[in-house]
């Protein structure tokens, strides 16, 4: 196990959104953007999604998480968040990794957005056919 001082760093990502988390030993603060957590997140689900690993390792209010993310939307930015927190908790203690992949917060979701095709409208929509 690791100095109790020594600070766990993890790089989380979802679509678009890239999250560089730190986990040191503290209170529980988490500071997002330089910013609060319930100052940068309106929703209270973000907010969930960001505590759902430290809930599942029963860790919450033992560290404090300093992230930086940019990228995406909100709920991409939260859920970068949480895949980087699951990192960093797995980096502190690998005991933790049959918790967190249960769960499903290791896995890293791939899902993006499909690029639009030429000759047509969308990804996959087609422009409208007319025989005449």
């Amino acid at each position: 196990m690791a100095a109790k001082t020594e600070a766990f760093y993890a790089t989380g990502r979802r679509k678009t959104a890239i999250a560089r988390v730190w986990l040191t030993p503290g209170s529980g603060s988490m500071n997002i953007n330089k910013r609060d957590i319930d100052n940068y997140f309106g929703r209270a689900t973000s907010k969930m999604v960001v505590r759902q690993p430290l809930e599942a390792t029963e860790t919450l209010g033992r560290y404090d998480i300093h992230a930086n993310v940019c990228g995406g939307g909100l709920a991409g930015q939260a859920e970068a968040i949480r895949h980087g927190i699951t990192r960093a908790l797995m980096k502190l203690s690998p005991a933790f990794r049959p918790v967190l992949k249960k769960a499903g917060y290791v896995t890293r979701d791939p899902r993006k957005k499909e690029r639009k095709k030429y000759g047509q409208r969308g990804a996959r929509a087609r422009f409208q056919f007319s025989k005449r």
